[in-house]
């Protein structure tokens, strides 16, 4: 309701144009005159306490809303899931087989991903609570023509608001003065650089929201000089309001992973549910057992047949990636995270901070009268060199230029360094840092700088000076735009005839996506004791312009290379301008042919239109929150799966909107990082590189394991089928498959867990989640082995039994049978090579497992309680181990053999497609 009357109360107040239609002036675009009128208040006096009363309560507080969903309904609502549905059916079956431990055993599954749900919704709406924290407590106003300390939500639509430095803003702000004022604005655009403001008119309409320089915005911080605006925009209307907005907007959905599990439990629950239903109604036409006993072999096939260990299966997989990943600084929010970065195919990332050193920008270029140089060494703590366009080291010290252009950049800036944790930390700004660096890099020391007078960076004029004093002589040395220099020494010297030429250059470096700083000099009189900004050019020596570059993560490229390499493109969201931005693109070497587009241009074209051509772009600058959200939004609508790597709150909507988000821990904010998935503790870029190979990790081993358990599951309830359909004894009691199946997901199925990587897992590509987690072979696969398993308990069953085999001795060397054909299963479904290989012994881990295994079913077997329980018997060693082993080698000959095949059609697959 908030917004909807404060759009309201603005549209009111149009300024009309000179035919006396309304013109549809931006903020930025008006005086303070028309400002005024528009919002009823006085830039002197500001709002009476009266009109300010009406407005509050009228439009409400100046705050952010949540709305807070009780906790029981997102508990309760973790249970509205297909998974959670085929979980409780297998429950109730196993209950009213009186089955009680595996009831048990199931309901605590259903209830711990309910409590896992849960508390990733609860650390969501968290992620809101942050963005509210942000906002500040109490701001001076001026009311009725007094400046007062006020509660920041008290602040209506045009109240004149007091900013200096350390003052955070409270609100979205019109600036009617600014006297020096610079606002840190990475809260919003994610760039670390203070930026000048302004209090002049802004004529271009559409500006991105990081030029929009006679603007303060809430949440940002004042970082020197002062200030007064006018209020435009309160609570959720506000620019943090609306990526609240966007926040709350977003809506949790399930990863690629859970839709294909989803996908798949339903699939296979309909299928066995429908063929139990067939049985049931021919085993009654046919008479083939009496009522009650065709109801207990029906619910023992659907339990056989049910994976019940799937879900824990998958969950324990999922863990261990997570766990392997934590020790790479990776922290996993949510398990499936831990999979879905194996599917993505594209990442999304800042600029500043992340590909790049985000404050050690660095000088690289230097460009005087007697040549132009570059800079080796990139970052405060590396040494460098200037080399001249033959690549020799020049001699600085002998070149008159070059020597005076080095003092000059020590001398004027107010940046310096300390050690800290053996690194160089600045203070001061990042442009002023780098040209401490260059000083410091190539003299060995720190600039002793002898200020007489100085005057600040002032964005109205765009230089500053400071007056020095060098061994006997006074100068005023000047540092600031190239432009704005040449226009000074052009207003005492109209012939100058050198400005072209520095032009063509200051273009260059520009094109190369690099600041330009333009440094100079004029003699002055021993009196002189002030800097006078007047007499800036007279008898000026422009020095010579430096290029200026964040450089990239040295280690970042290398990453992006590989990422590449496995299928997955990297793409460039910043606030930076394009072409600083495309060049970082290009050094980092994220493609061929680079494309670049700007936040303003996303905004001119229609949905479909951007989606259209959202892939022709690698970088994507000048962008605001709106616009990394529609980025994310376009390329999901592509069918791609997406990661956005980000750590400001400016990012929280596109993290939360992303198939995966990736927030930074370092530098991340607390907002950053309760909308994302995956949390990477030291800030490392080329940690996402690891990610994606552990994804992909996992995902093989859930295939696998799926793979294993649906083939020896559908074994249990092929014999429970042919057993109706043969009109005969069933090999195993419904205890025996449940314990096969209880055993299997303690044991067994886990050493899937411990299996390494597949050779080329990063140069396949990512998977196509559409195609789900089997493929056509596998389902081919499943069916032959399930067959295989089943036919060959039931024959040796049967011709023991025929030969005067008791059935409880039958039924447990059936037992052992199946359980010796999943442990032959395992060596085949490892990996793709064969098994007797010198990768056999690679998993340790699944050997142990096999022992712990062996030893449990020498307990099912030979104590006297559970022979009661599950209706075994003491069997003598060649029936009840070397005919079980037997018949497992008989599955593994089998299934190597059309690994073989497999293997065979895979190659010449391959070389039909080169």
């Amino acid at each position: 309701m908030q917004d909807d009357q404060q759009t309201h109360l603005i549209e009111q107040d149009e300024d009309t144009g000179d035919d006396g239609a309304p013109s549809q002036k931006q903020n930025w675009q008006k005086s303070s005159a028309q400002l005024e009128n528009r919002y009823q208040t006085d830039a002197i006096t500001g709002l009476s306490t009266e009109a300010a009363e009406q407005r509050l309560k009228k439009f409400g507080k100046n705050e952010l809303e949540v709305k807070k969903k009780s906790n029981w309904i997102l508990f309760f609502k973790q249970f509205n899931n297909s998974i959670v549905y085929i979980l409780a059916i297998t429950a109730i079956v196993t209950l009213l087989m009186r089955h009680y431990p595996d009831s048990i055993v199931i309901g605590s599954v259903i209830i711990a991903n309910a409590f896992v749900g849960f508390f990733q919704e609860v650390s969501a709406d968290n992620a809101l609570n942050k963005i509210q924290e942000l906002l500040v407590a109490e701001s001076f106003v001026i009311r009725d023509g007094q400046r007062k300390l006020m509660e920041a939500k008290e602040i209506v639509i045009g109240d004149i608001v007091s900013l200096e430095a350390g003052d955070s803003v409270p609100a979205d702000m019109r600036l009617l003065t600014a006297d020096n004022l610079k606002i840190q604005e990475s809260t919003l655009t994610g760039e670390t650089n203070s930026v000048d403001k302004i209090e002049e008119v802004i004529a271009k309409e559409n500006v991105p929201l990081a030029e929009r320089a006679n603007m303060a915005f809430a949440a940002t911080a004042v970082t020197s000089g002062s200030g007064t605006g006018i209020v435009v925009a309160t609570g959720m209307q506000s620019q943090i309001g609306k990526i609240q907005s966007d926040v709350i907007k977003v809506k949790s959905k399930a990863t690629p992973l859970m839709k294909n599990l989803n996908r798949l439990g339903i699939t296979l629950s309909l299928a066995i549910l429908a063929i139990a239903v067939l049985l049931f109604f021919l085993g009654m036409h046919l008479e083939i057992y009496s009522l009650p006993t065709l109801t207990v072999a029906i619910i023992t096939l659907v339990v056989g047949s049910m994976p019940e260990g799937m879900p824990a299966s998958v969950s324990v997989v999922l863990a261990m990636g997570t766990r392997k990943l934590t020790g790479k600084n990776a922290i996993v929010k949510t398990l499936p995270a831990v999979e879905t970065l194996g599917a993505v195919d594209i990442v999304n990332t800042d600029k500043t901070g992340t590909l790049t050193k985000n404050e050690e920008m660095t000088v690289t270029d230097i460009v005087t009268l007697n040549g132009e140089y570059t800079v080796s060494g990139v970052g405060y703590d590396a040494s460098g060199q200037i080399l001249d366009t033959n690549n020799r080291v020049a001699t600085w010290e002998n070149d008159d230029k070059l020597r005076k252009l080095i003092k000059i950049a020590g001398q004027t800036t107010d940046a310096s360094f300390h050690l800290e944790d053996g690194a160089w930390v600045l203070t001061g700004e990042p442009t002023d840092g780098a040209l401490t660096g260059l000083y410091h890099k190539i003299t060995g020391k720190e600039p002793d700088v002898t200020e007489i007078d100085s005057l600040p960076f002032d964005s109205e004029f765009r230089y500053s000076a400071r007056l020095v004093q060098d061994e006997r002589q006074r100068y005023l040395m000047v540092k600031g735009a190239p432009q704005t220099l040449l226009n000074k020494i052009k207003k005492f010297n109209p012939e100058f005839a050198g400005e072209q030429q520095w032009l063509d250059k200051v273009v260059k470096l520009s094109k190369q996506g690099k600041r330009v700083v333009g440094l100079g000099l004029q003699k002055v009189n021993e009196t002189e004791e002030l800097v006078n900004p007047a007499k800036i050019g007279e008898q000026f020596e422009f020095v010579g312009i430096v290029g200026i570059i964040d450089p990239p993560r040295e280690e970042v490229k290398a990453a992006i290379r590989q990422l590449r390499y496995a299928g997955v493109k990297v793409k460039m969201i910043t606030g930076d301008d394009p072409n600083t931005a495309l060049a970082i693109a290009n050094q980092l070497d994220m493609g061929e042919n680079l494309k670049a587009v700007t936040g303003p241009e996303l905004d001119k074209m229609s949905d479909q239109e951007l989606i259209d051509k959202i892939d022709k772009y690698t970088v994507f600058a000048r962008t605001t929150p709106s616009d990394k959200l529609k980025i994310v939004k376009a390329q999901q609508q592509r069918k791609h799966v997406v990661s956005m790597t980000g750590d400001g709150v400016n990012d929280a909507p596109a993290l939360k909107q992303a198939d995966i988000g990736v927030a930074m821990g370092i530098k991340g904010t607390d907002v950053a990082k309760g909308s994302a998935d995956m949390v990477l503790a030291d800030d490392n870029f080329t940690t996402v590189l690891s990610a994606v190979k552990e994804g992909r990790l996992v995902f093989d081993n859930i295939r696998k394991t799926i793979r294993f358990l649906l083939p020896t599951s559908f074994a249990e309830g092929l014999i429970v089928v042919f057993s109706i359909l043969l009109d005969q004894t069933m090999p195993l009691y419904p205890t025996q498959l449940l314990w096969i199946n209880m055993v299997s997901a303690l044991t067994i199925q886990f050493a899937f867990i411990f299996e390494p990587a597949e050779n080329g897992i990063m140069t396949r590509g990512p998977r196509d989640i559409s195609r789900g987690i089997l493929t056509k072979f596998d389902i081919v696969e499943i069916a032959y082995v399930s067959i295989l398993i089943a036919s060959l308990g039931m024959i040796m069953y049967n011709g023991m039994t025929a030969l005067g085999m008791s059935h409880v001795m039958g039924s447990t060397m059936t037992l052992n049978i199946i359980i010796f054909g999943k442990i032959f299963y395992l060596f085949n479904i490892r990996n793709n090579h064969l098994v007797f290989s010198k990768y056999f012994f690679q998993n340790k881990i699944a050997f142990y497992i096999i022992g712990i295994l062996l030893l449990l079913q020498m307990g099912i077997i030979y104590l006297p309680f559970m022979q009661e329980i599950f209706h075994t018997g003491s069997i003598n060693f060649f029936y009840g181990w070397v005919i079980p082993s037997i018949t497992g080698l008989i599955v593994l000959i089998v299934t190597e053999l059309l690994k073989i095949a497999r293997l065979v059609y895979s190659k010449k697959a391959s070389k039909s497609k080169i």
